[in-house]
């Protein structure tokens, strides 16, 4: 077990984790990693559903950014706009803010959208990425290949090719490489899933350094203090989804519902039994209303699933008045289970299709509810089993390649579904026939045997049958 709470959770900016947190950072790791003396130009090329989708999903600006040094959890996104026309209107770029080189738009971001991989003969990662360094002459002084293969992380060609990634590898106390490893370890060491995740993250923070939070205290302290700080951005995030009003950029014209939803509910003098429903529904849109639009949001563990878990967050402390042991029960244990995903299949749309996306937040928020509300173990396991069950074979196919339509709307469904399956399991005491790791595996096994045009690159589905909205 090599990813922490803290990778799986990032702060970023929206619309995408695959396609702008991920390109930002690795243009970002590219240009740390330069020797910027004898360099005069960068060429960046992007591939597969990159190129497909990557000016909906705003590729092309995450880039310039990261080549300029900017960080998704940093960067102020007030500043971009500014950024951005500064390098257009003069065609200069400072790397990392301190070379500054020749840099035209049209020929040196380029989208290959004819090309799946940057190797065409050695299929990889649909989200390719290949950067080079030119000197005054344009040869090349370096070149490095990476993907961005979901949730924000990036891995190397290299790292790649050897099945490393940016972690390494790792020790805590109580490792788990499967839901059933994950049930036996705590159950012979007498623990919750969500103290056994407490103890890894406390051994990751004094070892990796992973979370620092600027706060005092002990290990399990700061862990939680970096846990309440995640659901703080969450809450900032869903509070501005819910003030703001107007039409999501990108040209489909998408009116904002969030701040009219909360109008009606609030605003309605008539008791409802099914408001509770409404409410969730509409968290979990202010938040990816917000993503859609290049605000700050969490991965969680995607931006385009971004809503689902603070939406259960939200249902906890305001519907099922939960304290806040409760919300960081959910968190650690949800966590556990975005892990088994991310080390035992995926989290990129590009590659599973949005059963990756929100079919895996819809599983993550389910568990974490069970462990909230008092579960056992093996009824968190059971509900994050449900979540998926009811999510497999869903594709990725945003209209004009956006992160709006179906993706909002997507995310109220799976915030609700999440509350069924929790509900579902806490009422079952019998067991069940399919474990977690069983789905896990035929979620990937489906995500596989799926075209690729179904999987965020906006060729076929609901990107292709409805042009206009």
């Amino acid at each position: 077990m090599n990813t922490s709470l803290f990778e799986l959770f990032k702060i970023g900016i929206g619309p995408s984790s695959s396609h702008t947190v991920g390109p930002m950072r690795a243009a970002l790791r590219f240009v740390r990693e330069l020797d910027l003396s004898r360099v005069e130009r960068v060429r960046v090329e992007l591939f597969g559903s990159l190129a497909l989708t990557g000016v909906g999903h705003a590729t092309d600006r995450a880039v310039l950014l990261g080549l300029l040094g900017e960080a998704p959890d940093t960067i102020d996104p007030e500043a971009i706009e500014k950024k951005l026309a500064e390098i257009r209107a003069t065609g200069l770029l400072a790397l990392l803010g301190q070379r500054v080189v020749a840099f035209q738009e049209p020929e040196d971001l380029l989208f290959r959208r004819n090309q799946m991989y940057p190797d065409p003969g050695v299929p990889t990662h649909p989200n390719g990425m290949r950067f080079r360094a030119l000197d005054a002459m344009g040869e090349v002084l370096r070149e490095d290949i990476f993907y961005s293969v979901g949730g924000g992380f990036i891995v190397s060609a290299e790292e790649f090719a050897t099945a490393t990634n940016e972690s390494g590898g790792r020790v805590v106390p109580y490792p788990f490489s499967s839901g059933a490893t994950l049930l036996e370890t705590a159950a012979r060491h007498g623990l919750t899933i969500a103290e056994l995740v407490m103890a890894n993250e406390v051994a990751l923070l004094e070892t990796s350094g992973i979370n620092r939070p600027a706060s005092d205290g002990s290990g399990e302290d700061r862990v939680r203090g970096g846990i309440l700080a995640l659901w703080r951005v969450m809450m900032d995030c869903t509070a501005r989804g819910i003030a703001t009003e107007g039409i999501l950029p990108g040209g489909l014209n998408v009116r904002r519902r969030a701040h009219r939803l909360a109008a009606r509910l609030t605003g309605s003098p008539v008791p409802d039994p099914l408001a509770a429903i409404d409410w969730v529904t509409l968290w979990a849109m202010a938040v990816n209303e917000e993503n859609a639009a290049g605000g700050r949001v969490v991965t969680a563990p995607t931006n385009g699933a971004a809503g689902v878990i603070p939406a259960i967050g939200h249902y906890l402390r305001f519907v099922a008045e939960a304290d806040e042991d409760a919300l960081v029960r959910y968190f650690l244990t949800a966590a556990a289970i975005g892990i088994l995903y991310k080390e035992n299949a995926s989290i990129s749309g590009a590659e599973v299709g949005c059963q990756g996306e929100v079919g895996v937040a819809c599983s993550m928020a389910a568990g974490g509810l069970v462990a909230a509300l008092g579960g056992t173990n093996e009824q968190v396991e059971h509900a994050a089993e449900i979540g998926m069950e009811h999510n497999l074979g869903m594709t990725c196919d945003p209209i004009g390649g956006l992160v709006q339509i179906p993706c909002i709307e997507r995310n109220g469904m799976g915030a609700v579904k999440a509350i069924n399956a929790a509900r579902m399991a806490m009422h079952e005491t019998e067991g069940h026939k399919l474990s977690l790791d069983q789905v896990i595996e035929t979620m990937y096994q489906t995500g596989m045997d799926m075209q690729s045009r179904y999987k965020e690159t906006s060729l076929a589905g609901l990107a292709l049958n409805i042009i206009e909205c």
